[in-house]
């Protein structure tokens, strides 16, 4: 039996491949009809803890404007800022595949200018597969960009980079622009795309989408019928104060840094720490 066939992962979410995901296998589990989860990541430490926990995609999202940065929306972040981010994820992890946000104003002008940016997050970072926002107004450069050779994962709905032109944090997908979204999905799909993310879309059209696609399907805020979910980290583990209706927190981490810092502090006041144990004989 051949290497190639030995080494494939069983399933992605937890699976043991011995090497990187890659688009193949993430198209063969939309074939076994497999769900998987996506999260973002930052940094080399939690990348290693949520490649270790079996995540097989981690995201260096835009959103690391708002919670890396302290920005307001995801529109400021350059590409210089994701550039170390995305590299300190990638050499954090050893099996996920590292995908890496394409910020505003880095691939909307022209197809060579997202040829040029998404180079860089792969030579210099070692991203595995770069993400943009849009529809049919960047099949140029979803063209573009996957006959470089570079994978390319959509995204459409609530595109981000777009909320002022949307007038705020809004559902998408509502009556005929429901049309229009399903038509850019495919046009994406045609265009080479290996997913595409479906966020804040109503559930019913995010189901049709994923029915009509041979990509999968990752949703956010899009029901439970995508063929993958991904949540930005900072949401599901309690560190958001006010995040969006579709975030599930599965932890409380402010509550327990909280805690932790506090009890460090008062011990370090009352003279309790550092004990004999914490010192250097």
């Amino acid at each position: 039996m051949s290497s190639s066939v030995t080494n494939r992962p069983t399933s992605l979410y937890g699976g043991q491949a011995g090497r990187r995901i890659t688009v193949r296998d993430i198209a063969a589990a939309k074939e076994r009809g497999e769900k998987w989860p996506m999260v973002t990541a930052y940094d080399a430490m939690t990348a290693r803890v949520f490649d270790e926990a079996g995540i097989p995609v981690l995201l260096v999202g835009d959103s690391a404007a708002m919670v890396v940065y302290g920005y307001d929306s995801t529109l400021p972040v350059s590409v210089d800022d994701l550039m170390p981010l995305t590299a300190a994820v990638v050499r954090g992890s050893s099996r996920a595949m590292v995908v890496a946000d394409l910020p505003f104003g880095s691939y909307q002008s022209s197809p060579q200018q997202a040829l040029e940016t998404a180079a860089r997050f792969m030579k210099e970072a070692g991203a595995h597969a770069v993400k943009l926002e849009g529809g049919r107004r960047v099949l140029p450069q979803v063209e573009a960009l996957v006959s470089a050779g570079i994978p390319v994962m959509a995204h459409l709905g609530l595109t981000p980079q777009s909320v002022n032109a949307f007038g705020g944090y809004r559902v998408q997908g509502r009556g005929q622009s429901g049309d229009e979204l399903m038509a850019d999905a495919k046009d994406l799909e045609y265009a080479g795309a290996f997913s595409v993310v479906l966020e804040c879309v109503p559930a019913d059209l995010a189901e049709r989408v994923t029915a009509s696609l041979s990509i999968p399907t990752i949703g956010i805020g899009a029901g439970p019928a995508t063929d993958a979910q991904v949540l930005v980290w900072q949401d599901l583990m309690g560190l958001t104060p006010h995040p969006a209706k579709f975030v599930k927190k599965y932890f409380d981490l402010a509550g327990e840094m909280d805690r932790a810092v506090r009890d460090f502090a008062d011990e370090v006041t009352t003279g309790a720490f550092p004990t004999p144990e914490h010192s250097y004989h």
